[in-house]
C-alpha cells in the first residue's frame, strides 16, 4: 500500500502508519510473525481493519528489510516469497490475468498468472474476462458514452454488476486458493465504479 497522494484519505493512512515507526525491528517482525498466525486458513477482505495494519506493517518491514534479518520465524505453512522473502500472502484483484497474485509485502507479482494452479487458474480467467468489460464503463470515452442511450444506467448497472462479481470472488474463488496458500487476501472494492466495501455483501 503506497501513500504518494495527499489525498485526505492518504494522510489518515499515514498516521495510522505512524503507530508502527516507533517500534524496533524485532518488535515489528514478532508482530507481523504472530498475526499471519491469526490470519492463516482464511480469506480476508482487503478491506478488514486487521488487514489494515497488516499492510502498514509490512510495508515498514519491507522498507526496513525485517525479514531479510531473520528476526522473527512466520508459521511453517507460510512459504518464502520469491519477490522479497517475505512470508507468501498474495492479493486476489480483477486484474489477476495481467498481474498474476500480488504480494501483500511489496506489492509486486508473487505469483504469476501462468503459475496459478490449473486448479483454479481456468476459473480466475474467466472471472476477470467477465469483470473486465464491467470496469471498462467507468473509463469509457466520449464517444462510448453517446454510443449508449444512458450512461448513467450504464454506469450503475455495471456498478451491481461488479458488486456481484467481487462477491463471488470472495465467496468462492478465494477460498479455492487456500487449498494451495495458507492465507489470502481478495479485493472488495471497485474506485472506479464507486463500488464500496460495504457494498459488497457474501
Amino acid at each position: 500500500m503506497a501513500f504518494e497522494s495527499d489525498s485526505p484519505l492518504d494522510s489518515l493512512w499515514k498516521e495510522y502508519g505512524r503507530a508502527f515507526q516507533a517500534w524496533d525491528d524485532l518488535t515489528l517482525g514478532r508482530w507481523l510473525a504472530q498475526t499471519l498466525g491469526q490470519l492463516e486458513g482464511r480469506a480476508w477482505r482487503l478491506s478488514h481493519p486487521l488487514m489494515g495494519a497488516y499492510r502498514l506493517a509490512a510495508q515498514l518491514a519491507h522498507d526496513r528489510q525485517v525479514w531479510f534479518k531473520r528476526l522473527a520465524t512466520p508459521p511453517a505453512a507460510y512459504a518464502e516469497s520469491p519477490c522479497c522473502r517475505a512470508p507468501f500472502l498474495p492479493l486476489l484483484t480483477r486484474d489477476v490475468r495481467e498481474s498474476g497474485l500480488i504480494c501483500q509485502h511489496c506489492n509486486e507479482t508473487l505469483v504469476p498468472f501462468d503459475e496459478i494452479s490449473t486448479d483454479v487458474r481456468a476459473e480466475l480467467d474467466a472471472w476477470a474476462q467477465q469483470y473486465e468489460p464491467v470496469h471498462a464503463v467507468a473509463h469509457w470515452d466520449d464517444h462510448q458514452r453517446r454510443r449508449a442511450s444512458d450512461y448513467d444506467r450504464a454506469y450503475e448497472n455495471a456498478a451491481a454488476e461488479a458488486e456481484r462479481l467481487l462477491a463471488r470472488a470472495g465467496r468462492e474463488l478465494a477460498p479455492k486458493l487456500l487449498n494451495i496458500y495458507p492465507a489470502v487476501i481478495w479485493e472488495d472494492q471497485d474506485e472506479c465504479l464507486e463500488v464500496r466495501p460495504e457494498d459488497v455483501q457474501l
